[in-house]
This record gives C-alpha cells, structure tokens and sequence, in this order.
C-alpha cells in the first residue's frame, strides 16, 4: 500500500504545482496581453532520528520503521574525486528553509527581474571558472548549475517531494527519488518544475511568465572490492521566460511612484526568451594501489539560447526596440535569434592520497561547435569550432577534519590558465584565484533584429583575493574579513545613444578596475533561543576606468529568530524576521533580445529595506513554512526596482512543505 501510495502521489503532483494563492484580479482598465544549508557554527542542529537497532534489525520494518535519515547517505562527485569519503545523512534542517526564492539562496547576492525564475545577475564581480570557449550567456546559468545531482547509498528507497504554494501563481516543486538496486548499485531521479504567473497585468490563473521544467537521472556503481566506481548522470533543462521589458509608466504618472500603480502595464506582450540545455556525464575511477588512482571523465553538452517575438503583436514594439536591422537576411517581423553550442570533453587522469597529503594530475580534450545563423557567412574573430589542449592539477594537504591548505592549476595550450588556492582553519578561510580566459562568443560577434556588432577583443583576466578571520567567543560568533578584486580588459555591455545603432552593445574596457569590499560576519544568541545574524558590506573602488562596474556602496542581510524545540521535543521551529538592504545605485539594465544585464545611467535603484516574516517547523520527517514577503510595501504602498523599470515581488503570502518518505 505504501508503494502504491508514492506512485498515486508522484502523478498527482502536477496538479498542486498548477494552484497557487489566489490575488482576485483587479476590474480596472488593463492592458493587452531549493534549502540551503546554514554555514553557522551557532545554528542549531535539528534532532536527528536514530535507527532502533543494528544489523538484522534494520530490514525488520513490519512492527517500526526504522529507516530514516541516518541510513540515507549522499556524496558529491566532487568528495569522490577528492577521495573524501564523506557520506553525509539527509539535511532536516530547518534554519532558513523559508528562503525558496533563488535570490535569497543565493543571499540576495544577484540582482533579478523581479520574478522567480528571470534573468539573474551577481552584483559582485566573480572570478571565473572556464577559461576556454563558452558562449557568453550567463543569465539562467544558476538554474542549471544550483541542481547538480547528488549520489546516494540509501538502505531503502528514498523520496523526497517539496511543494512551494507562493501567492498570485508563483510555484515550484522539488522530487527526489533514489533508491539501491543492490548494496553496490544505487538509482535516482530529480525532476524540479518551476512555474510562476506574471505578476504584473496578471490577466488570470496560469498566465505565464516562467515555465521551466528541469529533470535528471543519475546512478552510481562501486565493485565489491571498492576498488573501482563509476558515476553517471543525464541532465535536461528547459527555461523559458516570456519577458515583459519592464514598466511602461502612464503618462499621467512618470515619477516612481508610477511603477507600483495598480494598472501600470508592460512594455511587451509577446517576447520570449529560452534557455534548453542537455548534457551527459560519466566518471570513473580504478584504484591501483592506495596512493594511485586511474580515473576518466567524458561530458557532453549541448546548449542553445533563442529570443523570439512578434512586431504585430506588440503596441509598443518600436518604442522598445530602437534599433531595427536593416539588413534583408534578417526577420524583424518574427525574430528568432540566438546561438547553439555543442562541446565533447575527455579528461584522463590520475589522482591519490598519502597519509595528509593529496594530489591529481590530468590532460583534458575539449572539442566545441557554435552555431549562429546570421553569422554564418562574416569572417569571425573567432573559429566557429575548434579543439583545446588542457593540461591541469590539484594538491591538498589535509592537517585535520577541520584544517586544509589546497591549490589547483589549469592550463590551456594557447595559453590562458587559471589558479585557485584555498586554506580552511577553525579561525581563518582564505582563496585565491587567478585567471586569464577567452573571450565569449556573444560580446566577440553577433547579428540578430535588434543588436549587432563585430569585435576584436583581447583576453580579459582576473585577480581575487579574500580571507576571513574567525571567532567564537560563548554566544557570539564573529567573522571580519575582505574580498579584493582587480580586472583588466573587462568585458561588459554598455547603454549605446548613437542615432542609427543598437540601443545596446558590448565594449571592453582599456583601463582596469580594482575594489576592496571588507565584510562583517557576526551571530549572537541571547535568551537562550534568540539568535541575530548580521552580514555587512561595503566597497570601496581603489579604480574604476570609464566607472563600469555598478555596486552599492553598502550591501546587508540580517535575521532575527527565535529556535527551539517545543511540546516536548515534537514540533522544531524557527520563527523570526530577515531583512535586506543595499544603498541606493545605478544598477545595470537589462535586454531580453540578447539575455545581457548593461550598464545603463538613466535610472537609479533606490535603497530599500526588504523585510520578510517567516515560520519554519518540523513534526516527524515533515517540514513547512509560512512566509510573508515584502513587509515594507504592505505598509507604504511603494516597492523596488532590483533593475531599472522592472518592478520588485510585492507583499504577498508563501508557503511550503516537503515530505520525506523511506519506504
């Protein structure tokens, strides 16, 4: 009956994901038409439920069920190759569960449209990691990225199903399934749907702007001896957002109050941009002797970016787009623009470790292929396809469970290369990185409806260093630090005015751009359950030729909670407040036509305290939360602009569940 139950409620899933709160839709004029881990060292640990015995007890489930987290286990890929044998349990935690929304995952250190699942930008600059060719969209990136699989030994079948119910048809859902074929051999899957109404000139339930569907399959094998493993995983992700273009202010009402006008319309009606990306992976290893391993990595990927629209379904098409391509070749009636890219990639190897000591040295193959159909008759600043040559290694020296001195290099034969180190103590983290890579292919050459543009660029590289003291003191947790950042040849997207040309274009900067950001890290705990967690930032500019990088000078998060156990040890809760606030700045534009975030100078991105009420809690092996989001705007009326003329999430009621099921 249980299995029958799982298998009724995998297939009715799909129905609650397509319900959501419900705001009535106003009768004025319209227009046309997942939890991360807290890193605290005060958080509090949930209680963990232990098996009721050893041995033969664990499979005698017909009185007690005595599987559960602790004899579910995952591991990364990446502790395999570092031959860390770091099975962890299942995380129940509940500390920050409430956080579903991408951007406040990623600790509000991106900048979005405004809705779940739009473009998503870092504020802060960071060093990259490819230095071969890439095609140069970056924007829905994360979404792919934040849903790498983990590998599971589970001594039962394990699922997993997170439902987020968010006000005005914002949903997402979760399913993870994994269970062992035998005690060597364990399968899963991961199917995380993302489906979010627009909310503004929402014209009714199920009126799109994000659908997203991402799966995986994956599977993991080790022989009896353990001496060989294999992992190996199938990836899909199909992102589309039907883009909006921002606010068009009425023109009884320019000011900025005119963005949070009940009846204020979009710019497009009909525009849409998608994101598909496949990619299948395989590594193994074969261990010859303890301190010498043989191992193999092959990946293939496929990626492809389109911006489509139609010209006579839009009221507002040429106010928007200001440029229109003159050139025969190319459809301005019904654009269908973007870029394909392929990439087969063999890595061969060897790795081991020695008592503390840790190393891998490897030659990588990277075969590419892009594709663009505009593109396809110009003499390129690039080669369209292409083979690179990479030769690469990490070492580690592993003091303790707690200490570790890393480094990593790669070099690719024409010569770009990147360095990374990382020191992990109790009271001090430290990294470093240094990279000099290729330009991407989009800011290189491009023609579509809207945008075009030929360039030479030189390879742009990075320097980044940061490191954070650590102390723990009773109650209180203190972790000052700093991030510096230096930039030459910076490739961006810039605001173009000249008559005749694309309203934006891509640029290079021929000066270079330095910061210092000093960062406070700091929990107390105070009435025995209380905890406050500030984090503080400010950058500093040492340069900023031709003023390219946009950065608010102060940057916050806060938290306030209560977190206890409560009715004896039965309900776990974390009630309490976050609160986030940056300066005032001129935060970067956005294009949908191309997926850019540019610098812009017309509008500035007011400082605002973004305030959200939240209870988490945890009976059994359930969790859920309640959260009220945007307090301030409940109050004043008036809301934010993470990016210029794209209107922030208004107050509005969330909330979740997830199961976790072992039979």
């Amino acid at each position: 009956m249980r299995v029958r139950f799982v298998v009724l409620l995998l297939f009715l899933l799909p129905v609650p994901v397509l319900l959501a709160q419900e705001t009535p839709v106003s009768k004025k004029q319209r227009l046309p038409a997942d939890t991360s881990r807290s890193n605290n060292p005060t958080t509090v640990k949930p209680k963990v439920e232990q098996p009721a015995g050893r041995g033969s007890q664990i499979v005698d489930d017909s009185t007690k069920n005595v599987y559960g987290p602790t004899t579910t286990l995952w591991i990364t890929e990446q502790d395999i190759y570092l031959n860390k044998n770091n099975y962890q349990p299942l995380d129940t935690a509940i500390n920050n569960y409430h956080r579903w929304t991408f951007i406040q995952q990623l600790n509000n250190f991106y900048q979005d449209l405004g809705n779940v699942g739009t473009a998503l930008n870092p504020i802060f600059p960071q060093a990259p990691l490819a230095i071969g060719a890439t095609t140069g969209y970056t924007t829905y990136a994360p979404y792919f990225d934040l849903a790498e699989p983990r590998f599971f030994d589970s001594k039962s079948p394990y699922t997993r199903i997170l439902v987020v119910w968010g006000g005005d048809g914002r949903a997402k859902t979760h399913i993870e399934f994994a269970r062992n074929i035998n005690p060597r051999w364990n399968f899963g899957f991961n199917y995380r749907p993302i489906l979010v109404d627009k909310q503004v000139q929402r014209i009714g339930k199920g009126d799109r702007q994000t659908v997203s569907h991402y799966y995986d399959f994956h599977t993991s094998y080790k022989s009896e001896n353990e001496r060989y493993r294999l992992i190996a995983s199938y990836r899909r992700m199909r992102h589309r957002v039907f883009e909006n273009g921002g606010i068009l202010l009425l023109p009884s009402d320019t000011t900025y109050t005119g963005y949070f006008e009940e009846n204020v319309g979009p710019y497009l009606t009909a525009a849409q941009t998608e994101e598909l990306r496949n990619a299948i992976h395989v590594f193994h290893q074969y261990q010859l002797a303890s301190p010498f391993q043989l191992y193999h990595k092959a990946d293939f990927t496929r990626q492809r970016n389109l911006f489509g629209d139609k010209s006579a379904n839009e009221v507002n098409y040429n106010q928007y787009f200001t440029y229109t391509n003159p050139d025969s070749d190319i459809n301005t009636e019904v654009v269908s623009d973007g870029m394909r890219f392929s990439t087969m990639v063999n890595e061969f190897g060897m790795k081991g470790k020695a008592a503390f000591f840790y190393y891998s040295l490897y030659y990588k193959l990277r075969l590419y292929e892009a594709a663009n159909k505009y593109l396809d008759h110009l003499a390129l600043p690039y080669a369209k396809s292409g083979a690179e040559n990479y030769l690469g290694g990490q070492i580690a020296f592993r003091f303790d469970s707690l200490s570790e001195l890393s480094g990593q290099a790669e070099y690719l034969l024409d010569g770009n290369y990147r360095l990374h180190a990382q020191l992990r103590t109790p009271w001090l983290d430290a990294t470093g990185t240094s990279a000099l890579v290729k330009p991407g292919f989009l800011p290189l050459a491009y023609r579509g409806s809207h945008h075009e543009w030929l360039n030479s660029f030189n390879n742009p590289f990075t320097n980044q260093l940061s490191a954070f003291i650590k102390v723990k003191w009773g109650r209180l947790f203190v972790s000052p630090g700093a991030t510096y950042t230096a930039l030459s040849n910076y490739i961006y997207y810039r605001a173009n005015d000249v008559a005749n040309q694309p309203a934006v274009v891509a640029a290079q900067s021929g000066g270079n751009q330095q910061l210092l950001v000093p960062e406070l890290r700091t929990s107390v705990r105070f009435f025995r359950h209380v905890y406050l967690r500030p984090q503080l930032l400010y950058t500093s500019f040492l340069n900023n030729d031709g003023n390219i990088l946009r950065i608010p000078k102060w940057f916050a998060n806060a938290q306030l909670a209560y977190e206890n156990m409560l009715f004896k040890g039965n309900l776990q809760v974390q009630i309490g407040v976050d609160a986030h606030w940056r300066s005032a700045y001129t935060a970067l534009g956005y294009d949908p036509a191309i997926q850019q975030f540019y610098v812009q100078d017309k509008t500035t991105a007011r400082a605002f305290p973004l305030v959200d009420v939240f209870f988490n809690g945890k009976f059994k092996r359930g969790r859920f939360f309640v959260k009220y989001h945007n307090l301030q705007q409940a109050i004043t009326g008036l809301g934010y602009l993470p990016t210029p003329t794209y209107r922030g999430q208004g107050n509005i009621l969330d909330f979740g569940f997830d199961l976790i099921l072992f039979d």
